[in-house]
């Protein structure tokens, strides 16, 4: 993948996860820059910011429900072609229905987050131009 100025945004609230999907990414993506959120504050305000290409985005947030972050980016003119992939701990088929009605790219269980899922999902869902 060429440089580019768009970035990657990660929203998760655990740490540990976040270092591993910050890691894998960074191996698998070494010239897409990345941003982290803790919560779905930090990533309203990191989409707001703009030149996102992708989102991965944790379902259980401190502050809320990353599934509705998505329905919100749906109904928003700006961020509704902003990709997103939710990855979660235990996705649930209620998720998965919302998720599906979003637009969601994909959805995955947090042990899914390796290097040839990430590679395929940014090849054919990031928007880096």
């Amino acid at each position: 993948m060429a440089k580019t100025d768009k970035h990657c945004l990660i929203v998760d609230d655990q740490e540990f996860d976040r270092r591993m999907m910050r890691r894998v990414f960074a191996k698998q993506c070494p010239n897409v820059p990345l941003l982290v959120a803790r919560d779905l504050k930090e990533a309203r305000e990191r989409l707001r910011a703009g030149q996102i290409s992708i989102v991965f985005l944790d379902n259980a947030l401190p502050d809320g429900m990353g599934v509705d972050l998505v329905q919100e980016m749906a109904n928003d003119k700006a961020l509704k072609g902003v990709p997103v992939v939710i990855v979660s701990d235990f996705p649930s088929p209620f998720m998965y229905a919302k998720a599906k009605a979003a637009n969601v790219c994909e959805v995955w269980a947090k042990r899914d987050f390796v290097g040839p899922s990430v590679q395929r999902v940014m090849t054919r869902h990031a928007r880096l131009s």
